[in-house]
């Protein structure tokens, strides 16, 4: 018979092992727990814009004379028509603006560009950051170096978000952009650009927050100087 308060030392070591296991599992049902929380609001974030709603760029830098949601018609639709005035520079027109990133955040962006720099000016696809507002700039990002060409070209590139403020940089959104080269002796110095697409990967995209041009408010287009294009129709 066992006495008060003691245990023989079979059943001591037995429950030890219960207690043991009963922690291991609870240990257990907790990680799967947390794996679960982290990986909850991991996967993708991506937004497409054709400019089929009448918007144009959200913002500029540099000569770009004029920005129209011009109607290419037939399967193209609506597109953006980038036109440099003067020529000077390298103007940018900013066609979207991503927000809530977080650093090691991969962001891949394309449009279709027309364009071929030899008649009409070319585009390409390019970045940076900002520091607040989409007009803080807060350096380059760089871009792809091809350039769109006298049929409608895919332009793509792929980046990895740096400098955020969670990890003590001021970064705090990744702006795309059309980037405009015209030269001299061009019968016109307006390229195209069509269907942007963005997509966002993030180990946590609950903050995530992908800006597209939106519908120009009544009288803009006659503010910022937009005129027509009749008469610029391209061959697709």
């Amino acid at each position: 018979m066992l006495s008060a308060g003691k245990r023989s030392a079979p059943l001591e070591e037995g429950l030890k092992g219960e207690k043991n296991t009963m922690k291991l599992r609870t240990s257990i049902a907790l990680l799967g727990i947390a794996a679960l929380s982290s990986v909850a609001t991991a996967g993708t974030v991506s937004a497409y814009y054709g400019w089929e709603d009448g918007g144009t760029v959200m913002s500029s830098y540099g000569n770009l004379g004029s920005a129209e949601n011009y109607n290419w018609g037939g399967d193209q639709g609506s597109v953006v028509a980038l036109t440099e005035d003067p020529m000077s520079g390298t103007p940018q027109a900013f066609v979207g603006w991503i927000t809530g990133l977080n650093d090691g955040d991969v962001i891949d962006a394309s449009f279709l560009g027309l364009g071929d720099g030899t008649e009409f000016s070319k585009v390409r696809i390019w970045a940076h950051y900002t520091t607040g507002g989409i007009d803080d700039y807060g350096g380059s990002a760089g871009g792809n170096n091809t350039y769109s060409g006298a049929d409608w070209t895919l332009l793509s590139d792929t980046w990895t978000f740096s400098g955020g403020t969670a990890s003590g940089g001021d970064h705090t959104g990744f702006v795309i952009e059309a980037r405009i080269y015209s030269y001299s002796g061009q019968v016109e110095t307006t390229t195209f650009v069509d269907d942007l697409n963005i997509t966002v990967t993030s180990a946590d995209v609950s903050g995530i927050t992908i800006h597209t041009p939106m519908v120009p408010a009544p009288g803009a287009l006659a503010l910022l100087g937009l005129a027509g294009l009749a008469g610029r129709r391209r061959r697709r």
